[in-house]
């Protein structure tokens, strides 16, 4: 798949945002889960690689299944601050 510096740039945030699930990833990138990994891999240095994948396997906010019912929104409230006061 090919990719624009921003959209690549987007998908790296969005997978390392530990509120953010691969299923989001998927719905606007059209990329599975297995899809990003390796994606991650290809962009990534290794020992960020190894980094992102100890942080993300497992955790239960990256996956809509597993994610409980009181995560209602895919990010922090202070994540998308107003920034018209640079």
């Amino acid at each position: 798949m090919q990719f624009l510096i921003d959209e690549e740039s987007r998908i790296i945030e969005m997978a390392w945002e530990d509120r953010t699930p691969f299923e989001a990833i998927e719905h606007q990138f059209n990329m599975i889960e297995s899809d990003v990994v390796k994606f991650m891999r290809s962009r990534l240095k290794p020992r960020s690689f190894r980094l992102w994948r100890e942080r993300v396997s497992g955790r239960s906010t990256k996956h809509k299944k597993l994610r409980g019912d009181d995560v209602t929104r895919g990010y922090c409230p202070t994540q998308y601050k107003n920034r018209s006061n640079k």
